[in-house]
């Protein structure tokens, strides 16, 4: 794939996620809606493993690379995780919730995951397209 293409898929993707971030906090979702976070984290980490696919300049998808995105998107995951307690023991006085905690950091690793599939998938296709022509 392209990287202008995938850096483009990237800011689009971001975009939906701040659009509906918005519109969760607008209307009470994530305290209304008791799933409503599940999938933003899967988005949340779709993007980074794109992101880290644009930044690491690859391909194709190897082993190495897979390790890569997979911690990467794991350790801002769980640096967000850490962020989010510190807010919620500040602001909320939220009792820190440690199901919650790994159900967003499996969320945020299966949207990596996705990520990396898709760009197989997608590299796949476009290896079948050349071959053929």
């Amino acid at each position: 794939m392209d990287r202008k293409k995938l850096l483009r898929r990237a800011a689009i993707l971001v975009f939906f996620i701040f659009l509906l971030n918005s519109l969760a906090s607008m209307f009470y979702w994530y305290s209304s809606i008791w799933w409503f976070d599940m999938p933003m984290h899967f988005l949340g980490g779709l993007w980074l493993g794109l992101i880290f696919i644009w930044f690491f300049k690859q391909t194709e998808i190897n082993i190495k690379l897979i390790f890569k995105i997979i911690l990467g998107v794991f350790l801002i995951g769980f640096l967000w995780e850490i962020f989010e307690i510190i807010v919620n023991n500040l602001t909320l006085k939220d009792t820190f919730n440690t199901l919650d905690t790994i159900s967003d950091l499996c969320f945020d690793i299966a949207g990596g995951a996705f990520a990396i599939w898709r760009f197989y998938f997608l590299q796949k296709t476009m290896f079948k397209l050349k071959d053929n022509i």
